[in-house]
C-alpha cells in the first residue's frame, strides 16, 4: 500500500491546512479502491488521478487558495452544499482534488452521514505519520470492509438521499465503476425519491453520470437507472421516445433501440481493443475533462430524441421521421448546454447526433461514392471516426423484419474500412489549397461574398479528388463556377 503523504500535493495540503487552521481528511474512492481487487478496481484513465477531501470548515475558500498556490484550475461544483474542484497536471497525468465541507460536528459523525458504507474510509491527515501507510492509516471500518468483500453497495443510513439528492446517480456511478450490486434496500430508497436529484447541481448530476458513460458498464447501469425511474428524471427528453413504437426495420422502441445500440457501442469497442491508435482516439479528451468514448456513448442516448417529433405516418402503412437528426442535435444542443459541458464536447456530440445518418447513405452503394466519402470525412471533421462507430452501433441494434443478415454485413464492410480510413488520412501532409480568396479577387476580380466559399468549397473538393492538381487548373474552375458568384465583377 502506498504510503499517503507521497500521493502528489498531499504535503503541500497538509501544510495549507496548518496554516489556515482547518483540519483535513482524505476520503472517498481514492481509499475505497485500495481495497478492492481485480474487476471491481476502477480502470482509471492512464492520464487522470482523483482525491477527495473533507475540510472542518469553509472549504471552497480552501480550495479557492489551494488552486491559487499550486496555480490549478478552481471549479466550483456547489456553492450550496460546500463543494469545490482543483485540477492540476502534474507530470503529465491529470489530478483532480475535491474538498468539501464537513457535514457534521466531527468526522465520527461525517462519517455516519456519507453517502455509502463502501465510501466511509477515513484518513485524518493532520496526525499522519511521515511514511505511514493507507490501511494503517484508515480509521476502523469493520461494516465498510464487508460490504466491499460482499460487492454490495449500501446506504449509511435511511436519510442518506435526502442529506444529498446527488447520491441517488453515484450510486449508479459506483455500480458502473465497481460492478457491485445496489442492495434491495437502497434501490426501494432510490425509486422512492428519484425526484430529488433536480436538487442537485447540474454540474455534480453532469459528473456522475459521466462516470457512468466512461465505464465499459455504462448500457447495462443505464438500463438499472431506468428501471429505478431516476434516468428520465436525469434526462426527462428520453423518455419521450418510448411513445414511438417500432417499425419495419427496427425490433424495440426508439427508446430501447437506444439502449441496444449503447450495448452494441461497447461491443464494439472491445472487439476493436486491439487497434491502439483508434483506443487512443476513444481515449482522448476532446476538452472538458471526458474522453471521446463517453461524450459517444452520450451521443448514442441522445441520436433518436428527435424521431417523436418528426414522426409522420405515410401511405402504405409506413412511418417517416424526416429531419429527425436536425431535431435531434437541437435537443442535444440544450441538454449539452444545461448540463455545462465545455463548447468543445457539445460541438462534438451535435455532430455525431446531426450527421449519424450520413454513414448510412454510403452503404446504399455497392462501394461508397468518393465524392461522397470526402464530403462526409470534411463535414465531420476529427468527430468523422466518432460518427462511424455511432452509426455501426446503431444499425447493429436495428433487428427488425425489414433487416437482413446481408445488410449488416454490408453495413460494416463499407463503414470499417472508412475508420481506417479516417486514420491514414490524419497521417497525411496538411492540405494546402491552390488558391485562396484574395486569389479569387486578383486574379479573376470577383467581390467578396458569401458565395467565395461556395467557389472555394468546389476547388477543395476538386483537389482532394485529384480532379485539379495546379493552380492554373484551380482558376479555370472557379471562372466555370463564377455564375455562383452572381456576375459580380
Amino acid at each position: 500500500m502506498p504510503a499517503v503523504d507521497s500521493l502528489p500535493e498531499v504535503p503541500s495540503l497538509i501544510a495549507l491546512a496548518r496554516k489556515k487552521r482547518v483540519s483535513l481528511y482524505l476520503v472517498g474512492g481514492y481509499l475505497r479502491d485500495q481495497f478492492l481487487t481485480g474487476s471491481a478496481r476502477p480502470k482509471r484513465a492512464a492520464d487522470s488521478r482523483d482525491l477527495d477531501f473533507i475540510v472542518s470548515r469553509e472549504a471552497v475558500a480552501f480550495a479557492r487558495a489551494y488552486a491559487k498556490q499550486s496555480r490549478g484550475a478552481f471549479i466550483l461544483l456547489d456553492a450550496e452544499s460546500g463543494c469545490a474542484r482543483v485540477a492540476r497536471r502534474i507530470n503529465g497525468c491529470l489530478w483532480t482534488y475535491d474538498f468539501a465541507d464537513l457535514r457534521a460536528g466531527d468526522v465520527a459523525g461525517d462519517i455516519k452521514k456519507r453517502d455509502f458504507t463502501i465510501n466511509t474510509f477515513v484518513v485524518d491527515l493532520m496526525v499522519l505519520k511521515p511514511g505511514q501507510d493507507i490501511l494503517a492509516a484508515c480509521f476502523r471500518n469493520v461494516r465498510g470492509r464487508a460490504d466491499i468483500k460482499a460487492r454490495t453497495i449500501r446506504m449509511t443510513g435511511p436519510g442518506a438521499f435526502d442529506d444529498d439528492p446527488l447520491r441517488l446517480l453515484r450510486a449508479y456511478s459506483l455500480a458502473a465503476q465497481t460492478g457491485f450490486t445496489i442492495e434491495a434496500r437502497t434501490r426501494a430508497a432510490i425509486a422512492a425519491r428519484v425526484g430529488l436529484i433536480r436538487k442537485a447541481s447540474p454540474e455534480r448530476v453532469r459528473e456522475e453520470l459521466f462516470k457512468v458513460l466512461a465505464s465499459s458498464r455504462a448500457a447495462r447501469v443505464i438500463g438499472l437507472m431506468e428501471k429505478s425511474g431516476l434516468l428520465f428524471k436525469v434526462i426527462p427528453q428520453l423518455q419521450l421516445m418510448e411513445s414511438v413504437p417500432k417499425g419495419g426495420y427496427h425490433h424495440l422502441n426508439v427508446w430501447k433501440h437506444s439502449l441496444l445500440a449503447l450495448a452494441e457501442f461497447e461491443k464494439l469497442v472491445k472487439s476493436l481493443g486491439a487497434d491502439q491508435e483508434l483506443m487512443a482516439y476513444l481515449s482522448a479528451q476532446v476538452g472538458g475533462g471526458h474522453s471521446r468514448a463517453a461524450l459517444i456513448k452520450f451521443a448514442i442516448l441522445l441520436h433518436d430524441t428527435g424521431k417523436p417529433e418528426t414522426r409522420r405516418d405515410m401511405p402504405g402503412g409506413r412511418v417517416s421521421f424526416h429531419g429527425h437528426e436536425r431535431v435531434g442535435r437541437d435537443i442535444a444542443r440544450i441538454i449539452c448546454r444545461q448540463y455545462k459541458l465545455s463548447t468543445a464536447e457539445r460541438y462534438a456530440i451535435e455532430d455525431m447526433v446531426a450527421l449519424h445518418l450520413r454513414p448510412g447513405y454510403l452503404t446504399n452503394f455497392k462501394s461508397a461514392p468518393e465524392k461522397m466519402v470526402f464530403r462526409f470525412m470534411r463535414d465531420a471533421r476529427e468527430e468523422a471516426a466518432a460518427v462511424l462507430l455511432l452509426a455501426l452501433a446503431d444499425q447493429r441494434a436495428t433487428r427488425g423484419p425489414l433487416t437482413t443478415p446481408q445488410d449488416i454485413a454490408h453495413y460494416a464492410a463499407i463503414v470499417l474500412p472508412l475508420i481506417n480510413l479516417f486514420f491514414a488520412k490524419k497521417k497525411e501532409k496538411p492540405f494546402v489549397r491552390l488558391i485562396d480568396g484574395h486569389d479569387l479577387i486578383k486574379e479573376l476580380q470577383l467581390t467578396p461574398g458569401p458565395e467565395f466559399k461556395e467557389i472555394l468549397a468546389a476547388i477543395d473538393e476538386a483537389q482532394h479528388l485529384g480532379k485539379i492538381s495546379t493552380r492554373e487548373q484551380a482558376l479555370e474552375l472557379a471562372r466555370s463556377a463564377r455564375p455562383l458568384n452572381k456576375g459580380k465583377i
